[in-house]
């Protein structure tokens, strides 16, 4: 292996450490929970996505071929982190949890055909 390739993983390794790193700071220190999902679905995933790319170079490199498993794997994690992320974002504005004051806002994605009078009851507090 030349020694361009090993700098260019490990290169793609570190990125993706970094990335991973402050993806997961980013979900313990955030304090709301929209905040909170940037974490995970956007620097974890670019993370996750570096060092799937670096695994690909270096057995591309060893092997002489390129394994289609990272790949898939890559491309599965792109396509269902970003929905997931909107699927959670849109069931937190429906059960109209707390934001901080940095979020608040009337969001058009939510209308008023979507929420009843009452808010749907969170688990902890009842239903009444």
């Amino acid at each position: 292996m030349s020694l361009l390739v090993e700098a260019l993983i490990s290169l793609m390794l570190i990125t993706g450490g970094v990335f991973v790193f402050i993806g997961s700071l980013g979900m313990a220190h955030l304090r709301d929970f929209y905040m909170r999902l940037h974490g995970p679905t956007k620097a974890t995933t670019l993370g996750i996505g570096c060092m799937l790319i670096a695994s690909m170079g270096y057995f591309w490199s060893v092997d002489g071929h390129i394994d289609i498993q990272e790949l898939l794997i890559t491309l599965f994690l792109f396509i269902t982190a970003p929905v997931s992320a909107h699927l959670l974002a849109k069931t937190g504005l429906h059960l109209r949890l707390r934001h901080a004051q940095k979020t608040q806002g009337k969001p058009i994605e939510l209308r008023s055909e979507e929420v009843g009078d009452k808010p749907v009851p969170h688990p902890d507090k009842g239903h009444g």
